[in-house]
Protein backbone atom coordinates (compact mmCIF):
# COMPACT_ATOMS: atom_id res chain seq x y z
CA UNK A 1 0.00 0.00 0.00
CA UNK A 2 1.41 3.41 -1.03
CA UNK A 3 0.50 6.40 0.89
CA UNK A 4 -1.06 7.80 -2.35
CA UNK A 5 -3.70 5.28 -2.42
CA UNK A 6 -4.31 3.94 1.08
CA UNK A 7 -7.00 1.49 1.07
CA UNK A 8 -8.54 2.78 4.46
CA UNK A 9 -8.88 6.17 5.56
CA UNK A 10 -5.61 6.91 7.60
CA UNK A 11 -7.44 8.33 10.17
CA UNK A 12 -9.04 5.61 11.38
CA UNK A 13 -5.28 3.56 10.85
CA UNK A 14 -4.48 5.86 13.95
CA UNK A 15 -7.21 5.00 15.52
CA UNK A 16 -6.73 1.57 16.06
CA UNK A 17 -2.84 1.82 17.46
CA UNK A 18 -3.28 2.99 21.33
CA UNK A 19 -1.21 2.48 24.15
CA UNK A 20 -1.38 -0.81 26.93
CA UNK A 21 -4.74 0.04 28.90
CA UNK A 22 -4.57 -0.04 32.90
CA UNK A 23 -8.82 -0.88 33.93
CA UNK A 24 -8.37 1.37 36.92
CA UNK A 25 -7.64 4.37 34.52
CA UNK A 26 -11.25 4.25 32.51
CA UNK A 27 -14.87 4.46 32.88
CA UNK A 28 -17.29 1.35 33.06
CA UNK A 29 -19.25 0.97 29.91
CA UNK A 30 -22.30 1.91 31.55
CA UNK A 31 -20.80 5.35 32.94
CA UNK A 32 -19.38 6.16 29.92
CA UNK A 33 -22.83 5.58 27.64
CA UNK A 34 -24.27 7.32 30.21
CA UNK A 35 -22.08 10.92 30.18
CA UNK A 36 -22.86 10.76 26.67
CA UNK A 37 -19.51 9.24 25.12
CA UNK A 38 -19.10 7.04 22.40
CA UNK A 39 -17.88 3.34 22.92
CA UNK A 40 -17.01 2.93 19.38
CA UNK A 41 -13.25 4.75 20.19
CA UNK A 42 -12.72 2.14 22.60
CA UNK A 43 -12.82 2.61 26.41
CA UNK A 44 -13.28 5.93 27.93
CA UNK A 45 -10.79 7.76 30.37
CA UNK A 46 -11.55 8.43 33.59
CA UNK A 47 -10.41 11.27 34.17
CA UNK A 48 -12.08 13.54 31.36
CA UNK A 49 -12.48 17.06 31.29
CA UNK A 50 -15.59 18.99 31.91
CA UNK A 51 -15.76 21.98 31.29
CA UNK A 52 -19.10 23.91 32.81
CA UNK A 53 -21.64 26.11 31.60
CA UNK A 54 -21.16 29.37 33.86
CA UNK A 55 -21.14 32.36 32.11
CA UNK A 56 -21.99 30.56 29.04
CA UNK A 57 -25.36 30.07 26.90
CA UNK A 58 -25.44 26.53 25.75
CA UNK A 59 -27.75 24.13 24.45
CA UNK A 60 -29.45 22.09 21.22
CA UNK A 61 -30.93 23.64 18.26
CA UNK A 62 -32.08 22.13 14.50
CA UNK A 63 -30.84 23.74 12.02
CA UNK A 64 -32.82 23.00 8.39
CA UNK A 65 -30.85 21.55 5.72
CA UNK A 66 -31.54 19.09 2.87
CA UNK A 67 -33.35 16.36 3.55
CA UNK A 68 -33.97 17.08 7.43
CA UNK A 69 -33.83 19.20 10.36
CA UNK A 70 -29.85 18.69 11.42
CA UNK A 71 -29.34 18.48 15.15
CA UNK A 72 -26.73 21.07 16.69
CA UNK A 73 -25.21 21.78 19.67
CA UNK A 74 -24.00 25.26 20.74
CA UNK A 75 -21.91 27.21 23.48
CA UNK A 76 -21.62 30.99 23.23
CA UNK A 77 -20.97 33.51 25.92
CA UNK A 78 -23.75 35.30 27.89
CA UNK A 79 -23.26 38.68 28.07
CA UNK A 80 -21.38 39.17 24.50
CA UNK A 81 -22.56 40.71 21.32
CA UNK A 82 -22.06 39.12 17.74
CA UNK A 83 -19.23 36.78 18.53
CA UNK A 84 -17.22 35.08 16.29
CA UNK A 85 -18.66 32.07 14.92
CA UNK A 86 -16.83 28.94 15.50
CA UNK A 87 -17.73 25.70 13.43
CA UNK A 88 -16.85 22.46 15.11
CA UNK A 89 -16.23 19.19 12.85
CA UNK A 90 -16.91 16.22 14.88
CA UNK A 91 -14.70 13.06 14.57
CA UNK A 92 -17.19 10.42 13.28
CA UNK A 93 -18.31 9.22 15.78
CA UNK A 94 -21.34 11.46 15.95
CA UNK A 95 -22.10 14.54 18.65
CA UNK A 96 -20.97 12.71 21.75
CA UNK A 97 -19.81 14.59 25.02
CA UNK A 98 -16.19 14.97 23.94
CA UNK A 99 -17.40 17.07 21.29
CA UNK A 100 -19.81 19.01 23.05
CA UNK A 101 -17.53 19.88 25.99
CA UNK A 102 -15.25 21.31 22.98
CA UNK A 103 -17.49 23.36 21.96
CA UNK A 104 -18.05 24.96 25.79
CA UNK A 105 -14.53 25.49 25.73
CA UNK A 106 -14.20 27.71 22.94
CA UNK A 107 -16.67 29.51 24.25
CA UNK A 108 -15.11 30.23 27.17
CA UNK A 109 -12.83 31.80 25.08
CA UNK A 110 -15.36 34.00 23.43
CA UNK A 111 -16.83 32.63 20.31
CA UNK A 112 -19.95 31.26 19.27
CA UNK A 113 -19.26 27.74 18.89
CA UNK A 114 -21.20 25.52 17.29
CA UNK A 115 -21.13 21.66 16.38
CA UNK A 116 -23.64 20.15 13.67
CA UNK A 117 -24.03 16.86 13.35
CA UNK A 118 -23.71 16.32 9.90
CA UNK A 119 -24.40 12.44 10.12
CA UNK A 120 -28.12 12.70 11.66
CA UNK A 121 -29.31 11.33 8.14
CA UNK A 122 -27.09 8.36 9.19
CA UNK A 123 -28.85 7.96 13.11
CA UNK A 124 -27.87 7.68 16.03
CA UNK A 125 -23.88 7.57 16.11
CA UNK A 126 -23.02 7.77 19.46
CA UNK A 127 -24.90 4.97 20.34
CA UNK A 128 -23.07 2.25 17.45
CA UNK A 129 -20.30 0.45 19.78
CA UNK A 130 -18.21 -0.89 16.67
CA UNK A 131 -16.16 0.97 14.80
CA UNK A 132 -16.75 -2.18 11.92
CA UNK A 133 -20.33 -1.03 12.21
CA UNK A 134 -19.83 2.65 11.66
CA UNK A 135 -17.36 3.00 8.98
CA UNK A 136 -19.62 2.02 6.49
CA UNK A 137 -22.00 5.05 7.22
CA UNK A 138 -19.87 7.69 7.55
CA UNK A 139 -17.60 6.83 4.46
CA UNK A 140 -21.10 7.33 2.57
CA UNK A 141 -21.07 11.14 3.49
CA UNK A 142 -20.22 13.24 0.07
CA UNK A 143 -18.18 16.65 0.14
CA UNK A 144 -20.73 18.13 -1.19
CA UNK A 145 -23.47 17.53 1.00
CA UNK A 146 -20.83 18.08 4.01
CA UNK A 147 -20.05 21.97 2.62
CA UNK A 148 -23.69 22.38 2.13
CA UNK A 149 -24.81 21.27 5.96
CA UNK A 150 -21.71 23.77 7.08
CA UNK A 151 -22.67 26.55 5.15
CA UNK A 152 -26.51 26.10 6.60
CA UNK A 153 -24.84 26.20 10.35
CA UNK A 154 -23.13 29.07 9.63
CA UNK A 155 -26.36 31.13 8.47
CA UNK A 156 -28.28 29.70 11.57
CA UNK A 157 -25.33 31.54 13.55
CA UNK A 158 -25.40 34.50 11.87
CA UNK A 159 -29.06 34.69 12.54
CA UNK A 160 -28.33 34.05 16.45
CA UNK A 161 -26.28 36.75 16.29
CA UNK A 162 -23.55 35.36 15.32
CA UNK A 163 -20.18 37.36 13.79
CA UNK A 164 -20.01 35.78 10.47
CA UNK A 165 -17.23 38.13 9.21
CA UNK A 166 -14.86 36.29 12.11
CA UNK A 167 -15.79 32.60 10.92
CA UNK A 168 -13.07 30.29 12.06
CA UNK A 169 -13.72 26.10 12.16
CA UNK A 170 -12.14 23.25 14.46
CA UNK A 171 -11.78 19.80 13.82
CA UNK A 172 -10.22 16.46 14.90
CA UNK A 173 -9.98 13.14 13.00
CA UNK A 174 -12.35 13.60 10.11
CA UNK A 175 -13.58 16.29 11.12
CA UNK A 176 -9.79 17.13 10.59
CA UNK A 177 -10.16 16.58 7.36
CA UNK A 178 -13.72 19.04 7.37
CA UNK A 179 -11.19 21.70 8.10
CA UNK A 180 -9.36 21.55 4.86
CA UNK A 181 -12.44 20.65 2.55
CA UNK A 182 -13.88 23.58 4.53
CA UNK A 183 -11.46 26.15 3.72
CA UNK A 184 -11.12 25.16 0.56
CA UNK A 185 -14.27 25.67 -0.30
CA UNK A 186 -15.75 28.90 1.75
CA UNK A 187 -14.67 32.30 1.07
CA UNK A 188 -16.35 32.90 4.45
CA UNK A 189 -13.92 31.07 6.50
CA UNK A 190 -10.85 33.32 7.87
CA UNK A 191 -8.74 30.76 9.46
CA UNK A 192 -8.99 26.82 10.18
CA UNK A 193 -7.26 24.34 12.58
CA UNK A 194 -6.91 21.09 11.84
CA UNK A 195 -6.01 18.19 14.54
CA UNK A 196 -4.63 15.03 12.68
CA UNK A 197 -7.13 15.37 10.04
CA UNK A 198 -6.46 13.15 7.37
CA UNK A 199 -4.41 14.68 4.08
CA UNK A 200 -4.38 11.71 1.34
CA UNK A 201 -8.45 9.97 0.97
CA UNK A 202 -8.84 5.98 0.18
CA UNK A 203 -9.02 6.07 -3.86
CA UNK A 204 -12.49 3.85 -3.41
CA UNK A 205 -13.68 7.59 -1.72
CA UNK A 206 -13.03 9.20 -5.42
CA UNK A 207 -16.87 8.86 -6.36
CA UNK A 208 -18.09 10.97 -2.68
CA UNK A 209 -14.94 12.56 -1.93
CA UNK A 210 -13.69 13.93 -5.40
CA UNK A 211 -10.37 15.72 -4.15
CA UNK A 212 -8.65 15.03 -1.10
CA UNK A 213 -6.96 17.91 1.23
CA UNK A 214 -3.96 17.49 -0.97
CA UNK A 215 -5.49 18.35 -4.00
CA UNK A 216 -7.06 20.86 -2.54
CA UNK A 217 -4.06 22.67 -1.18
CA UNK A 218 -4.63 25.41 -4.78
CA UNK A 219 -7.93 26.57 -3.49
CA UNK A 220 -7.58 27.20 -0.20
CA UNK A 221 -9.01 30.33 1.02
CA UNK A 222 -8.18 30.37 4.32
CA UNK A 223 -4.93 30.11 6.45
CA UNK A 224 -4.97 26.54 8.40
CA UNK A 225 -3.06 25.12 11.23
CA UNK A 226 -2.31 21.85 11.32
CA UNK A 227 -1.67 20.03 14.09
CA UNK A 228 0.06 16.37 14.19
CA UNK A 229 1.12 13.67 16.15
CA UNK A 230 4.55 12.65 15.00
CA UNK A 231 3.62 9.38 16.03
CA UNK A 232 0.39 8.63 13.98
CA UNK A 233 0.37 5.62 12.17
CA UNK A 234 -2.38 7.16 9.90
CA UNK A 235 -0.67 10.41 8.79
CA UNK A 236 2.88 9.77 9.01
CA UNK A 237 5.18 13.14 8.65
CA UNK A 238 6.04 11.95 5.19
CA UNK A 239 2.37 12.75 4.14
CA UNK A 240 2.51 16.45 6.72
CA UNK A 241 5.37 17.34 4.86
CA UNK A 242 4.20 17.00 1.24
CA UNK A 243 1.00 18.96 2.59
CA UNK A 244 3.55 21.40 3.39
CA UNK A 245 4.93 21.44 0.20
CA UNK A 246 2.04 21.69 -2.08
CA UNK A 247 0.95 24.61 0.42
CA UNK A 248 4.04 26.51 -0.30
CA UNK A 249 3.99 25.50 -4.17
CA UNK A 250 0.49 27.29 -4.16
CA UNK A 251 1.13 30.10 -2.41
CA UNK A 252 -1.00 29.39 0.17
CA UNK A 253 -0.28 30.49 3.75
CA UNK A 254 -0.46 27.59 6.40
CA UNK A 255 1.45 26.46 9.63
CA UNK A 256 2.03 23.07 11.23
CA UNK A 257 2.99 21.82 14.06
CA UNK A 258 3.78 17.89 15.16
CA UNK A 259 4.28 16.51 18.48
CA UNK A 260 7.05 14.22 19.31
CA UNK A 261 5.62 11.39 20.85
CA UNK A 262 1.68 11.91 20.35
CA UNK A 263 -0.19 10.02 18.26
CA UNK A 264 -3.57 10.19 16.74
CA UNK A 265 -5.88 11.02 18.75
CA UNK A 266 -3.61 13.23 21.05
CA UNK A 267 -6.22 15.78 21.95
CA UNK A 268 -9.16 13.70 22.55
CA UNK A 269 -8.78 13.47 26.44
CA UNK A 270 -11.61 10.61 26.65
CA UNK A 271 -9.41 8.36 24.73
CA UNK A 272 -5.89 6.38 25.35
CA UNK A 273 -4.68 8.46 22.86
CA UNK A 274 -4.54 11.18 24.91
CA UNK A 275 -1.50 13.19 25.25
CA UNK A 276 -1.94 15.78 27.92
CA UNK A 277 1.45 18.11 27.13
CA UNK A 278 0.64 17.71 23.22
CA UNK A 279 -2.91 18.65 23.72
CA UNK A 280 -2.43 21.78 26.23
CA UNK A 281 -0.15 22.91 23.66
CA UNK A 282 -2.20 22.55 20.76
CA UNK A 283 -5.67 24.00 22.42
CA UNK A 284 -2.95 27.29 23.17
CA UNK A 285 -1.52 27.54 19.55
CA UNK A 286 -4.92 27.19 18.10
CA UNK A 287 -6.40 30.10 20.81
CA UNK A 288 -3.14 31.96 19.34
CA UNK A 289 -3.94 31.21 15.33
CA UNK A 290 -7.50 32.60 16.13
CA UNK A 291 -6.47 35.71 17.23
CA UNK A 292 -3.64 36.55 14.88
CA UNK A 293 -6.38 36.07 11.99
CA UNK A 294 -9.00 37.78 13.91
CA UNK A 295 -11.57 35.24 14.67
CA UNK A 296 -11.17 35.29 18.09
CA UNK A 297 -10.26 38.82 20.00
Amino acid sequence: MTSDSPRIASDISGLTNVPPLSRLNFMSVSAAAAAGYTLAAGPVRAETIKTDTTGLDAGTAHVAVQGGEMPVYFARPAHIRNPPIILVAMEIFGLHEYIRDVTRRLAKLGAFAVAPDYYFRLGNLVSIREIGKLMPLVNTKPDGELIADLDATVRWAESQGGDKNRLGIIGFCRGGRTVWVYCASSSDVKAGVSFYGSLIDPTAQKSIWPKSPLELAPQMKAPVLGLYGAEDQGIPPAQVERMKAALAAAGKTAEFKEYPGAGHGFHADYRPSYNKDAAEDAWRQMAAWFKKWNVLA
